[in-house]
């Protein structure tokens, strides 16, 4: 018996059946990406199947955008059960499934398949994943939350805001360089925020502003957490998210990096007397929320998290 491959290709998926012979563990769960030897999701999700007592395993496979297509139909045949997608095949894998959970309609990509005979269902744990990672850190719903979301123009913020407006949060504010983009957001996600039980207040419930220090200022006042869907913090050399002057003990501070573990957005909010974390929990929960999706039974969450950690920490 052999151990399974750092990484696995679209040739060695066409005869899979060959290839995968001689696995200790059928390889039943994937990960597609281009690159994907990165990824972690082998790491932390086959301590979770070990512990779940699944006898199959995770495995990488490095698909090109060009190969995807026939590699999403290859997958029918060759005995998996479900995919994680990452960079740059999310969005081209929400127009490649048949079907798709709501919340993976209104963000607009796919992160997680399973594969149902000879049907591929969709999904996207991101966004409910960033939802259980801040009932963990912070002990509260999203919906109770007025909340600030800088980098509403990428693919995490968009997921972000889903879910914030989902949740029918309290106030949505969204923050991004070109402003537009997040104008454009609150139009898709106005239809959310009609709730007559809700009253309005003082300020309205969800607005987009530029990524600029004053009007970031007029708003931070009526916000009690701020999130950061962008990339910036993961360098040393990096600009301030928000403007360390800005923060007040109050707010609570989720950062979506994870790499480094403290950046200098949760070092500013602690140095504020606020609360921060990371997005480790993040990473954690949507992995753990695809591992329901495909196996529809609660998730290892500990011996997952304890997976996630040890490459980390490697």
């Amino acid at each position: 018996m052999a151990e399974a491959k750092d990484v696995y290709t679209f040739a060695d998926l066409k005869d899979w059946a060959a290839v995968a012979v001689d696995l200790d563990l059928p390889a039943r769960f994937s990960v597609f990406g281009d690159p994907v030897n990165h990824s972690r999701s082998p790491q932390m999700h086959n301590r979770g199947l070990k512990a779940a007592g699944v006898g199959s395993q995770y495995v990488r496979l490095h698909i090109l955008p060009e190969e995807l297509d026939d590699a999403l139909d290859a997958l029918k045949g060759a005995g998996f059960i479900g995919i994680n997608v990452t960079i740059p095949h999310k969005g081209a894998v929400f127009e490649a499934v048949d079907d798709m959970t709501e919340v993976a309609r209104r963000i607009g990509a796919v992160n997680t398949v399973a594969i149902d005979g000879d049907q591929l269902i969709g999904h996207n744990t991101d966004a409910p994943g960033m939802k259980r990672a801040i009932r963990e850190e912070f002990s509260i719903d999203l919906t109770d939350l007025r909340i600030m979301l800088i980098g509403a123009g990428g693919g995490a913020g968009k997921a972000a805001a889903v879910q914030c407006a989902m949740d029918q949060c309290e106030r949505l504010v969204l923050v991004n360089r070109t402003v537009e983009k997040a104008e454009a957001l609150v139009a898709d996600l106005d239809d959310l925020f009609v709730d007559p039980d809700k009253l309005e207040g003082p300020v309205d419930r969800l607005v987009a502003i530029p990524w600029e220090e004053k009007a970031m200022e007029r708003e931070l006042d009526q916000i009690d957490l701020i999130i950061n869907a962008t990339s910036v913090g993961m360098k040393r050399t990096d600009p301030e998210v928000v403007p360390s002057h800005l923060i007040r003990p109050h707010h609570l501070v989720y950062d979506m990096v994870y790499a480094p573990a403290r950046t200098r957005l949760m070092a500013d909010a602690e140095a504020a007397g606020a609360r921060a974390a990371n997005g480790l929990g993040m990473l954690l929960w949507q992995g753990a929320l695809s591992f329901e999706f495909w196996l529809n039974e609660e998730a290892p969450i500990e011996a997952m998290r304890e997976g996630l950690l040890a490459c980390l920490n490697e």
